[in-house]
């Protein structure tokens, strides 16, 4: 089957076949990375109407989608199976079908190397697949979070080396991803779409391909400025993060509750914006995210020390936590962190989602038990330990039950993600000394002297 812009034989140069595809909902959208973000964003194009086809390497991931099932929880399954029903998606592991694609939106990971330096290997290869099927009149479109430049001056070569020259013969633009998984307010269309195009055509037609499916989009003046939009505004909560992180450390030195100072700030109608402090960062973008900028930043001689510091302070967090867990064992247990048991509650990085991708959990794993302590999680969400790159070692450890006996077997329960559907009653009742990192247990009305903050 001809795509629309192949039905037009390529001979307008301006966009205009590909521009009326896409107000006629005709044009083929690829959607490169099927994960927390390129997921609903696939799913969003198809109940739209768009023909969109999901391009993953992951081949069990192909299979699943293809069946109707979901493999991320706050993606029903009921909704892949819509969209295959309606038949408006499928997926593939077969990237030679990216010739067939009208629009190509990458959403690949942009993780850190191990020196805390950014590794762009996947939009590299990325952009190594997409050059063989690069074809005139495509539109091309970077999702992933990244340093400004990485889509003009990383992607577009690679593009370019097929001898189509973008602006010309396709259009290439960048438009970070806005995802907050598990958020019930605010779902992949409700998030204004900011974006930067490589030329003015570049910037319309994708423009015109957001205006299809969220609620506002956001012209910016380059593709490096919409890659500035989006580490800024995962700077500024890493920073404001980092803010009541210190606080927090503060307060407890003082005997001052600081989520009982937040909430009570929070009253000012003007001024003020409230953070909540945790047991350290987590997520595929707050702890990154910055890093990205701060990498870039030194090509041009600038040392981003007010960044680096918020970086100090939210990455020594798991350690305050250990400390403060090892001070209450010894104040109420009379216990000593080795060989002490600890049940802790939530892996995820934050409540009532299965994305454990950076979670300070895993990194309070590794150092409880580096001081000998046995650790056992319980997590409704994560039923196993994921593989990760920086936690090998921990993949398959799995989620034990929340019942009285596992609860009253600890030596400490340490709650780490507040999900909803845990029985916080039940912690509270058979829990022996209870250390609570998210405010979770006062939150649900609980207090006593075996309930301690960290």
């Amino acid at each position: 089957m001809k795509n629309s812009t192949q039905r037009s034989k390529g001979r307008e140069t301006d966009g205009s076949a590909l521009r009326r595809a896409i107000v006629a909902r005709t044009a083929r959208i690829g959607i490169i990375g099927l994960g927390y973000v390129g997921l609903p964003l696939a799913c969003l194009f198809a109940e739209k109407g768009f023909p969109t086809t999901g391009f993953d390497i992951d081949t069990p991931k192909v299979t699943a989608l293809n069946a109707g099932r979901s493999y991320i929880k706050h993606i029903p399954g009921k909704r892949i199976a819509a969209v295959r029903k309606s038949g408006t998606f499928d997926a593939t592991d077969d990237f030679a079908r990216l010739k067939q694609m009208d629009a190509i939106i990458i959403c690949v990971p942009t993780p850190l190397t191990k020196y805390r330096e950014p590794d762009l290997q996947f939009i590299v290869k990325t952009g190594q697949e997409i050059a063989p099927n690069l074809r005139k009149g495509q539109l091309i479109v970077l999702e992933s979070s990244t340093y400004p430049g990485t889509t003009r001056e990383d992607l577009k070569p690679i593009l370019e080396a097929t001898g189509l020259k973008s602006g010309v013969d396709f259009w290439l633009a960048y438009s970070p991803e806005r995802e907050d998984p598990g958020n019930a307010n605010f779902g992949t269309n409700d998030i204004p779409k900011v974006v930067g195009g490589d030329g003015k055509v570049a910037l319309d037609l994708t423009v015109a391909l957001y205006d299809q499916v969220v609620v506002k989009t956001v012209p910016v003046s380059s593709p490096e400025t919409a890659e500035t939009v989006k580490l800024t505004e995962n700077i500024f909560r890493a920073v404001n993060i980092a803010l009541v992180n210190e606080l927090k450390v503060i307060c407890a030195a003082m005997g001052i509750d600081v989520w009982e100072v937040i909430e009570a700030a929070k009253t000012k109608p003007f001024g003020f914006m409230p953070f909540y402090p945790g047991p350290g960062l987590g997520g595929h973008c707050i702890p990154i995210d910055p890093f990205y900028l701060t990498w870039k930043a030194r090509e041009f001689g600038i040392n981003t020390r007010f960044i680096e510091l918020a970086g100090e302070i939210n990455t020594a967090m798991p350690r305050y936590v250990v400390a403060r867990l090892a001070e209450e064992l010894s104040q109420q247990r009379a216990k000593a962190l080795k060989d002490a048991r600890i049940m802790m509650i939530g892996l995820a990085y934050k409540k009532n989602i299965d994305d454990m991708r950076e979670s300070p959990a895993l990194i309070l794993i590794e150092l409880l038990e580096k001081a000998g302590a046995k650790v056992s999680y319980h997590d409704p969400y994560i039923p196993a330990v994921k593989p990760s790159r920086e936690h090998a070692n921990l993949t398959g450890r799995k989620s034990v039950p929340l019942t009285a006996k596992s609860l009253s077997g600890a030596d400490a329960v340490l709650i780490v993600t507040d999900h909803d559907d845990v029985d916080y009653s039940m912690v509270a009742k058979h829990g022996r000394l209870v250390l609570d990192t998210r405010n979770a247990m006062t939150r649900a009305g609980f207090a006593g002297p075996h309930l301690r903050k960290a």
